[in-house]
Order: structure tokens, then C-alpha cells, then sequence
């Protein structure tokens, strides 16, 4: 076989794409297996997923680091006694443990926003990717600054619900650490719900997923986080219901001391800067 030839047949031509993505294509082959090389590498990427699903997230050093934020943070539990529980019982991981859930109750009006920040599925994600999420929520102003924010083990999305319901909170930001894929064991996801309660379901949340420096950056998370919240307050709802007509007038956006007389929003956007 000339050296022409041989350069022909040894060229791949998918390999100039892996630049583009860090899907698994272009992988080889040594007649009819996967190359060595590629086995080791689907191996290592199958055991950092695994670590991620079983790995414990430090509450008390997140806890920490977004105290020195400015948040006000408390540190709860789901109804899932351990992981083994959890990841068998999804049920249990969408419900507080009775101790957290009385240490959450507060009379009176709650916060515009709470934040959940929720171990979820990646505990990886959550200690890698919640600070620096909620640093660049906070150059939105109102109601990111100072927001309040519990800190959950063993929890699952729905537990924003009942955790935002018993502090009064108009509405719900839970950072959870999404099911770990072949290329990323430590994604961030951000659900936003509206008059969160128990007993929402998934069609009355808005997600914004892949929060990573590898796939959504902070900026652009916080953006589209921020604008769906506004909205949410200024429409009052989320999830589906957005696309509806509204049954009800939208009830007025910003706290007293924000906005004009007529609940106008205020300026959305990092401070010193245009809203979006």
C-alpha cells in the first residue's frame, strides 16, 4: 500500500470535531473493539460519576462561604436518614426531617427569595458551583442581595417546596447538583418556583441546567435565573402557567422600599449597569 494511500485510509475524519463538544464521538477503533485507550477513558468517566452520586457534601464549609457572602444560611436535613435512603427513596429526599422543618417556620412575611441549596444528585456540583452562582445573582440587586439561604442534605428539587412554604417566601431558587452524565459529574441546576408549597409539580418551575464553567458559565446562568425570577413576581407565575393568559392580575414586584408607587420593577441588571 503506498504512503498516499495509507494516509487515506489511517485519516479521522471526525476527529478535527471533538474541539466542539465533549461528547463521546470520534472514539476509534482496534478491529472490531474500542481502542485501549478509549476503554480507560470511558472506565474513568463511568468511576467520576459514580463518586459524584455517592459523595457527602460538607454543609458546614458551604455554609460557611456563603455566610461570608452576606446570606443568612441554616443547615437542614430531608426525611432521607443516609445516601443508600436517598437514592433508593426518592420520595423521602423531596421532604424535610421534622426537626428542620419547625426550625424553617416563621410568622409574619418572608423574604421575597429563598435559596435551597440541595446536595441533590452531585455534591461536587453543589461545593464547586452555588458560591459562585449565587456571587453573580447578587450583582442583580434585589432580591439576590442578603437573600436568605438553607442549606439541604439528601434533598431532591421538591424540597425547596415545602422549605419555601414555611418560611413565607413569594418565591424559590433551588441550586441542586444534577444526575452526573460521561462528561459531567459536577453540572448545577437552578429551578425557580413560584408561591412555592407542597405538592408543586415539575410543570410549575422553570429550570436552567449545566451550570459549569465547561457548559453554562455563572454569567449567563445568573442572567436567565434572574430574568425568569423577575418575571415570575411580576406575573406570578411559573413553570407552564406562563404561557397561559392570566386568570388573575399580577400582583406588584419589589419590596416596599424599591420600585415606584405602582409596583414598577426595579432596574434589572448588574449594579451600576442596564438591566437585560
Amino acid at each position: 500500500m503506498s504512503e498516499r494511500r495509507r494516509a487515506i485510509v489511517l485519516e479521522d475524519g471526525w476527529a478535527a470535531l471533538r474541539r466542539f463538544t465533549p461528547a463521546r464521538i470520534a472514539l476509534g477503533r482496534a478491529g472490531p473493539a474500542l481502542p485501549t485507550a478509549e476503554v480507560l477513558r470511558f472506565g474513568l468517566a463511568h468511576a467520576r460519576a459514580r463518586d459524584a452520586v455517592h459523595a457527602a457534601l460538607d454543609a458546614g464549609e458551604v455554609a460557611a462561604v456563603l455566610g461570608a457572602q452576606g446570606h443568612p444560611v441554616r443547615v437542614v436535613r430531608s426525611a432521607a436518614p443516609d445516601r443508600a435512603t436517598y437514592l433508593a427513596r426518592p420520595d423521602l429526599g423531596r421532604r424535610l426531617e421534622a426537626t428542620g422543618a419547625e426550625a424553617l417556620a416563621a410568622p409574619g412575611r418572608g423574604p421575597d427569595a429563598l435559596v435551597v441549596v440541595a446536595d441533590g444528585l452531585s455534591a461536587l456540583a453543589v461545593r464547586r458551583h452555588a458560591a459562585p452562582l449565587l456571587r453573580s445573582l447578587a450583582g442583580y440587586g434585589w432580591p439576590w442581595v442578603g437573600a436568605p439561604v438553607v442549606v439541604a442534605l439528601q434533598a431532591r428539587v421538591a424540597l425547596g417546596d415545602e422549605a419555601g412554604e414555611r418560611v413565607g417566601a413569594r418565591l424559590v431558587l433551588v441550586l441542586v447538583g444534577e444526575r452526573p452524565g460521561l462528561s459531567s459529574p459536577d453540572s448545577l441546576g437552578a429551578y425557580v418556583t413560584f408561591a412555592p408549597r407542597r405538592g408543586r409539580t415539575d410543570a410549575e418551575r422553570e429550570c436552567v441546567s449545566n451550570i459549569r464553567p465547561e457548559g453554562l458559565s455563572y454569567v449567563e446562568a445568573a442572567e436567565r435565573v434572574d430574568r425568569i425570577a423577575r418575571e415570575a413576581l411580576r406575573t406570578g407565575r411559573t413553570g407552564v402557567a406562563r404561557a397561559l393568559p392570566p386568570a388573575v392580575a399580577p400582583s406588584p414586584i419589589g419590596p416596599p422600599s424599591e420600585g415606584g408607587a405602582d409596583g414598577s420593577d426595579p432596574p434589572a441588571g448588574p449594579a451600576g449597569e442596564a438591566g437585560p
